[in-house]
């Protein structure tokens, strides 16, 4: 089946494989030839050529003269796109959600939160183009004024994920632009379409900006070629990329070879602790959308339930009717619960990672397999339910699909040393009426991940606050909070005022 997109901005694109004449890409991309695919039914979305690397080349050093220009537009001024790439993003939602729902198999719902996020993002990242303070300090010296201010860094490179193809990219471009960098993205090669929908919109809201430079954003598509182009490109100051630990290290090691600045978004195997003393309906409802949301296919996904031993069997009981009560079938259905995998290889995981876990002990609760009521061309699978032993090698490891394991636990520091007990460190949570119990999680002996929640789950993060974790999934922090600085390079300024020149720590330089 060939599928139409609807946005009007790419109502031309099946007809022309370059798409530069659809979303204002000047360069025509001469590369390898690419088959895009929907994960809903198998279907054909038409296909792309992918950017050489020759290309990406000099669409860098124009990314770059285009920043040259581009940091010394005010900041507030700077905001203003930013507002105008929010009202066109939010004039065609529906449109962009479609693009996402076709090609990344998210169901209509999440994809439209996905667009709202975006927007959300843009309302924040105006506000911030008038906050991008620096310090007054207080200098030792007399007649002496020490302050800091905060300048644009240059060309941001970013490398996105497929599994939020819209909001990653808007994390770091809505801040990157008001900051006064540009962009060079290289998308997911399973979600080459959101990148050029997000580009369209861009591209539209430029329009009422005729005096701003040309190439403030760039999109260029490939594999791991174009990737590492980008991290080993010396106008390009910071790279930021999502995706796994494997694609963080190597990124980070092309980075950091020249000394450049990453910022990493990488796996997650994220756990909850459910107490004796939580409302149990309401941790069934954080459980449910945590561990089957996205497909089990977001990197806060929930992956590990750890559940004190007096309350596991009624909670797995619960969880086993929960989970058999969610609709698996076309994502564009407003009543879905959970769409397709992205690919084949994304169902090969799932179902190795069942095999193995029933080798390493676990009890399957709800056995999940291929759905049989989804579309037979797709990639569907039902959500699974495992009650292990213990954390066994295949509980450590994140397989990217709705598979959740149940473990019991005897006390909360034990808990507490199951969860941080994996290599990644993303988000976490406890349910618990228990303030002790909360405090505890939440102290510096608790959670050692860069999220930590209560009372929710392990998915769903604002973007009011810095999203990232530690260990391997990166260290990095995007969208809220402080994560602004991440774009900019500090400068720490002393101004005398005076007419002596006295050194600092008492020094004295007589002649």
């Amino acid at each position: 089946m060939e599928h139409v997109l609807s946005l009007k901005l790419l109502e031309n694109y099946k007809k022309n494989a370059y798409c530069s004449a659809v979303v204002g890409i000047e360069s025509l991309y001469e590369g390898q030839e690419h088959a895009l695919l929907t994960p809903v039914d198998g279907g054909s979305l038409g296909k792309l050529h992918w950017t050489s690397v020759e290309t990406t080349e000099t669409l860098i050093k124009r990314s770059h003269e285009a920043f040259l220009q581009w940091r010394n537009v005010p900041a507030p001024i700077r905001g203003q796109l930013v507002r105008r790439v929010g009202e066109v993003a939010r004039k065609h939602k529906a449109e962009l959600a479609e693009i996402i729902t076709l090609e990344a198999g998210k169901t209509i719902q999440e994809a439209q939160g996905e667009v709202q996020e975006w927007i959300d993002v843009c309302e924040f990242a105006v506000g911030l183009s008038r906050q991008l303070y620096g310090l007054t300090i207080a200098s030792e010296r007399p007649e002496h004024r020490m302050m800091e201010q905060w300048h644009p860094l240059g060309v941001v490179g970013v490398i996105t994920a497929f599994n939020f193809p819209m909001a990653v990219w808007a994390w770091n471009a809505m801040l990157a632009l008001v900051c006064g960098n540009t962009l060079v993205w290289k998308p997911s090669e399973k979600a080459p379409l959101c990148a050029l929908g997000c580009h369209a919109i861009l591209q539209e809201a430029l329009k009422d900006f005729p005096e701003f430079p040309q190439g403030l954003s760039t999109v260029v598509m490939g594999g791991s070629d174009i990737g590492e182009a980008l991290a080993k490109h010396s106008l390009i100051p910071l790279v930021s990329a999502t995706g796994s630990v494997n694609m963080g290290k190597q990124v980070a090691q092309k980075v950091g070879a020249r000394l450049g600045r990453s910022l990493l978004e990488l796996s997650g195997n994220n756990a909850l602790i459910l107490t004796p003393s939580a409302d149990i309906e309401l941790a069934i409802r954080g459980i449910l959308f945590s561990a089957v949301g996205t497909s089990g296919q977001r990197c806060t996904t929930l992956r590990r339930l750890i559940v004190h031993e007096s309350i596991a069997d009624t909670v797995i009981e619960r969880l086993k009717g929960a989970m058999q009560s969610v609709r698996v079938g076309d994502p564009r259905k407003e009543e879905t619960h959970l769409g397709p995998l992205v690919d084949e290889a994304a169902v090969h995981a799932y179902e190795r990672a069942i095999e193995q876990a029933k080798k390493e002990g676990g009890e399957l609760v709800v056995s999940g397999g291929r759905s049989e009521t989804a579309s037979a061309s797709g990639f569907y699978v039902k959500p699974v339910l495992f009650k292990m032993p213990a954390q066994s090698a295949v509980v450590m490891e994140e397989t990217f699909a709705p598979i959740l394991y149940v473990m019991s636990y005897s006390n909360l520091e034990d808990a507490i040393e199951m969860q941080n007990a994996v290599k990644q460190g993303l988000s976490s949570a406890i349910f618990t009426n228990d303030v002790r119990e909360a405090e505890r999680f939440l102290s510096v002996s608790g959670s050692d991940c860069g999220i930590a929640n209560v009372n929710i789950g392990t998915s769903g993060a604002e973007i009011g606050g810095a999203f990232g974790g530690e260990k391997e999934t990166g260290g990095g922090r995007e969208s809220g909070s402080d994560a602004w600085k991440n774009y900019m390079r500090r400068a720490t300024n002393t101004i005398n005022y005076g007419a002596q020149i006295p050194l600092a720590q008492g020094i004295k330089f007589d002649f």
